[in-house]
């Protein structure tokens, strides 16, 4: 008995020492960590000194140390940057939710500054100003070299100041003076929301701010008067945002008490575990598709990967970006701030959605996840590190090279301008069966350079071939040919395209005869991915194939 208590006694003694021997050593980690930060600190401090007080020319101090700051910041992830009130735009708006200024979506058209179309009830719309007007001066100062950043930065400003812009309209070499009144621009997130059929209930979400969850709520709501049996949440292009609102989000579509997220970082603030709050607007019953694409980043790829993972939506596209990685800004001062990754998130089997690469892997070691094979609620077979494999992939048809051409020179906007006033309703110019002639004609009148898949790589052994013998028969007599081929191609380009062609048309003249709504109405009607989804939900057995567990998965 004594000796069992002489062991005892040793053995809470060994522990302790071993505690104690603990505590200890992370204290002199610690130690010797912070001694780190303070004698590199000091070094970066004495170099910085040196350099601003001893170079041979005059050193701009702001613009040097904002360099400097960009240059330090740049071996790191993309997403920690050291932000000025002027960058902190963005960031405003998605905890905001809104923005002072007028209300307009700007563009580049044939290299000017142009009113894409302004928006409902808006400064800009009340007075008068309209789709296709050119905005040559703001304040005075010439757009010419302005970029579109640039412009909106100058237009927007505090609410009740003014902004005077000087307008050009398409059909009139007379400048239009405005001045206009900056009012608060609340930033809709829910760009659309309707029945695509009398089953199929659609949400387009373009990004996570903070009006996301008022909408989504709304939109839903609404969507649930139809009755549908099944919604498709459309995330395609959606770069995330806030990180509370994908959670929110989330708690519309997932029972309670399901585990959505975690987060893991250095400090301990940074390590939590997400879980649904609420009861889910939409039940279980109703069968649910996210649409993503590589355009769809972080928080959509929260949304996506953890309904994903909980087996609650099939997930329909193209693999996501890949950022699992979450922001915390720390304000420096009243007009500095620094946005620092401080945490990576799981989706509830584990997954990192983060792409590996995104530091040096000299300053940071262990990027990469050991596992990179997870698995669903049911069982299913999920993927990590590299964005979010859909369980049903439809690429996206590519825009062909006349299209792209089309695009790039606005001859679709600049098309519609021209004869917006030939037609008293969008029904009329969407019914035009002379439309597409008309405008072949105009494109013939443009002279456009189309180059085809490949042309200019032919160009250039052309040129080289040249060079070894140009008066040979037998290259000429190739050349012609291959020209000839190539020119036959050409012809054939507006029939090979007309169907998209004729949709950019369409589109075009409803965002400028209607609105962005009626854009959006057809665009999804021939929409591939969208039509795809709608089969796969009216199918109930492939809906729910897709969340099962396939044998050759085991």
């Amino acid at each position: 008995m004594i000796q069992i208590i002489k062991k005892r006694k040793t053995i809470i003694i060994l522990s302790l020492l071993i505690s104690m021997a603990g505590i200890s050593s992370l204290a002199l980690t610690k130690s010797k960590f912070y001694k780190q930060i303070a004698e590199s600190q000091k070094l970066i401090n004495n170099v910085y000194k040196y350099l601003v007080t001893n170079y041979a020319d005059d050193i701009d101090i702001e613009e040097f140390t904002r360099k400097s700051i960009g240059n330090m910041l740049s071996s790191l992830d993309p997403y920690t940057v050291y932000m000025e009130e002027e960058d902190r735009e963005g960031l405003d708006i998605l905890t905001h939710g809104k923005y002072g200024g007028v209300g307009m979506h700007l563009g580049r058209r044939d290299g000017k500054l142009t009113v894409i179309a302004p928006m409902d009830d808006s400064p800009a719309q009340r007075a008068g100003i309209i789709s296709g007007d050119v905005i040559f001066k703001i304040d005075g100062n010439p757009t010419k070299d302005m970029n579109i950043n640039d412009a909106a930065k100058q237009i927007r400003g505090k609410k009740g100041t003014n902004v005077a812009l000087t307008i050009k309209r398409f059909d009139s070499d007379d400048q239009i003076e405005f001045s206009l009144v900056r009012s608060d621009i609340r930033v809709d997130d829910v760009t659309y929301s309707g029945m695509l059929d009398d089953k199929t209930g659609y949400i387009r979400l373009t990004r996570f701010s903070k009006n996301s969850i008022g909408e989504m709520k709304s939109a839903l709501q609404e969507l649930m008067t139809s009755n549908p049996e099944s919604i498709i949440l459309d995330l395609r292009g959606n770069p995330g945002g806030l990180l509370n609102a994908a959670i929110d989000i989330l708690d519309m579509f997932v029972p309670k008490g399901e585990m959505l997220l975690t987060t893991k970082g250095r400090n301990k603030s940074s390590n939590r575990t997400l879980k649904a709050s609420k009861k889910p607007i939409i039940s279980e019953d109703i069968n649910l598709a996210v649409l993503i694409n590589e355009g769809s980043a972080s928080a959509s790829e929260i949304v996506s990967g953890t309904l994903q993972d909980l087996d609650r939506a099939i997930v329909v596209g193209e693999t996501s970006f890949g950022k699992g990685l979450v922001q915390s800004v720390f304000d420096l001062d009243k007009s500095r701030s620094l946005k620092i990754t401080t945490a990576k998130y799981y989706t509830p089997s584990g997954r990192l959605i983060q792409k590996p690469g995104y530091v040096d892997d000299e300053i940071i070691d262990n990027q990469t996840e050991g596992d990179t094979v997870f698995t669903t609620a049911a069982g299913r077979t999920v993927k990590g590190g590299g964005g979010i494999t859909p369980d049903y992939e439809v690429i996206s048809d590519k825009i062909g090279p006349l299209a792209q051409e089309c695009y790039r020179k606005s001859a679709f906007f600049t098309f519609v301008q021209i004869h917006r006033n030939d037609y008293s309703s969008l029904e009329e110019a969407l019914n035009d069966d002379k439309l597409m002639d008309s405008f072949a004609s105009y494109l013939d009148e443009l002279e456009l350079d189309v180059k085809l898949k490949g042309e200019k790589q032919y160009e250039l052994m052309k040129e080289s071939f040249w060079s070894l013998d140009s008066l040979s028969t037998d290259l000429n007599a190739a050349i012609e040919s291959l020209e000839g081929f190539i020119s036959t191609k050409e012809l054939a380009l507006f029939d090979d395209e007309k169907d998209i062609l004729e949709l950019a048309l369409h589109m075009e003249f409803a965002q400028t005869l209607e609105d962005s709504k009626k854009r959006t109405e057809i665009a999804l009607k021939k929409d591939k991915i969208v039509q795809e989804t709608q089969k796969l939900l009216m199918d109930q057995l492939a809906y729910k194939d897709l969340l099962s567990v396939q044998i050759s998965e085991h």
